[in-house]
């Protein structure tokens, strides 16, 4: 009977169900399996017809207190027939009365017994005020500690009308609060969790809250210095750029000197004169422009000018600069930075959800055996502890939600005053999250109503800036900064090792020519 009113219900917008018997015992195996086949949700409607009187009825205050029942009982008497409705209000003890709120005569007819009506919403708000189990995690309670209130609980406790206490997780991993809500050791848990098959098959989610994108949070290391520096005051294309034009003028001035002097046999010796004199303008050495061609002078000016006056200059300038600069590894931006470097730990999170649906690219080598041992797992409540040791001194990275790295970067920051972290450019795998309550649980429709409410007015973000007021301050923390000392061999032994490699290559060509002038030469 329980199975075939469940499939009307599921295909059916509402259901009232009326239950008429006087047998306590079938009333009670009636409302066990209801709950057990999850026929009797909220917006199924139950009405007990019975003669039996509420003191016989107590057993089923369990089920009539926590589903969408009125009990309607029947007093034949001599004169005339009465009947008095009454709901037990939710989340009330098992011995208290329950609430009278209409009856019937054959004379009066109905009579509402106070302001409710029929089958009311007695979850939205709360008739009576009761106290509900909250289920957090140690980082929850932190929270609470550091700022003395929570504006979200605080929203939906005023709204609906009752009081709250904290039921700690068991082991403090986020799968020990859900399985606290399966097992209704807690009524609901208002922090947001990222929605997965596996979860939904335990708990119910309320209307989502937020979606998150993850990214990795590493720890910046110290200020250095590049000692490739003198290289970026020009970039690698203004480099080509001068080296094809120095070409291009080579070529064009052997062109012309072939053309006009065909027959002249020094055309070649003074081609290769003008070429190593542009290559000394390029070096700022002097040079000697000799002849009366005035196109070649005019060439010549034109390459001094450009070489000697602004590309020089500019770049003098910029290196002067730029030796004075520190440099702030930042190289893990990619989770494939990540994964490629050997060195690198990451730290997961112990029964997270993406586990249930990475298994494809590069998501998957998180998970393939070859690299679990560059990745250690840890509950939420520990990674405040790995924040602050490993991943600020050593060479771990974190993989988690915006959310909670905010929390960790503000609450950092709140305690040193200094940005010691910084977070990836790319995001990854947006979530959708979501408090919870255990399956077809009557607080949910009232949950969602305020939920919809608060997110739509922007509360939950301005709830969440007010709670980590230093959140944003490492948002983008600078990857370079000036120092004003004096310069050291740190600085610029680059230029030592061009100089180096120069001697060492010049040599060698030295000797090369002392060879071949020892072998062609009579």
């Amino acid at each position: 009977m329980i199975s075939e009113a469940k499939r009307l219900r599921q295909v059916s917008w509402c259901v009232t169900v009326v239950v008429v018997s006087d047998d306590t015992v079938f009333l009670a195996a009636f409302a066990e399996w209801s709950l057990k086949g999850r026929f009797l949700v909220w917006s199924t409607r139950l009405l007990l017809v019975t003669h039996l009187p509420l003191q016989q009825l107590q057993q089923l205050h369990a089920t009539f207190s926590m589903t969408n029942s009125m009990l309607l009982i029947i007093k034949n008497t001599a004169s005339a027939v009465r009947c008095s409705i009454f709901i037990h209000l939710p989340f009330s003890l098992r011995e208290a009365k329950a609430l009278k709120i209409a009856s019937w005569t054959a004379y009066h007819g109905l009579t509402l017994a106070t302001n409710l009506s029929l089958f009311p919403d007695k979850f939205s708000p709360f008739i009576e005020k009761p106290t509900l189990a909250v289920a957090v995690d140690q980082t929850h309670v932190r929270e609470i500690q550091n700022r003395k209130t929570d504006d979200m609980m605080d929203y939906f406790a005023h709204s609906i009308n009752f009081t709250y206490k904290y039921v700690l997780s068991r082991d403090g991993s986020l799968y020990g609060l859900v399985e606290m809500i399966r097992d209704k050791e807690a009524d609901f848990a208002v922090d947001p969790f990222s929605l997965s098959a596996d979860r939904a098959e335990m708990v119910d989610f309320m209307w989502p809250t937020t979606i998150q994108y993850s990214r990795i949070l590493a720890g910046r290391s110290l200020p250095e210095v590049d000692p490739w520096g003198f290289l970026l005051p020009l970039d690698i294309l203004v480099w080509v750029t001068v080296l094809m034009t120095l070409l291009v003028l080579l070529f064009f001035m052997f062109l012309v000197l072939w053309c006009l002097s065909h027959n002249n046999v020094n055309t070649h010796d003074n081609w290769k004169t003008d070429a190593f004199n542009l290559l000394r303008v390029l070096l700022q050495q002097d040079c000697l422009v000799s002849g009366s061609w005035w196109w070649k002078r005019l060439m010549f000016l034109l390459w001094m000018m450009m070489i000697s006056q602004v590309l020089i200059k500019s770049y003098s300038g910029n290196l002067m600069s730029s030796l004075a600069v520190k440099y702030i590894s930042q190289p893990y931006q990619t989770l494939r930075d990540l994964l490629d470097d050997t060195s690198a730990t990451l730290v997961w999170q112990k029964d997270s959800v993406y586990g249930s649906f990475l298994n494809s690219g590069m998501y998957r080598e998180v998970y393939e055996p070859g690299y679990r041992r560059h990745i250690i797992y840890q509950t939420l409540f520990q990674f405040f502890n790995i924040t602050d040791t490993l991943v600020r001194h050593g060479s771990y990275a974190i993989f988690q939600i915006e959310i909670l790295i905010n929390i960790f970067v503000s609450q950092d920051f709140s305690r040193t005053g200094r940005c010691d972290f910084y977070t990836s450019r790319e995001r990854f795998l947006p979530t959708i999250m979501a408090s919870i309550a255990h399956k077809d649980s009557p607080l949910i429709p009232a949950f969602n109503k305020r939920i919809l409410s608060m997110t739509e007015a922007g509360l939950y973000y301005q709830w969440l800036k007010i709670s980590l007021p230093n959140s944003t301050s490492c948002e983008h923390p600078p990857t370079k900064i000036t120092v004003s000392s004096s310069l050291s061999l740190n600085n610029i032994w680059g230029m030592f090792v061009i100089l180096g490699g120069g001697l060492i290559l010049s040599t060698v060509i030295f000797c090369l020519e002392i060879v071949t002038n020892f072998f062609i030469l009579p």
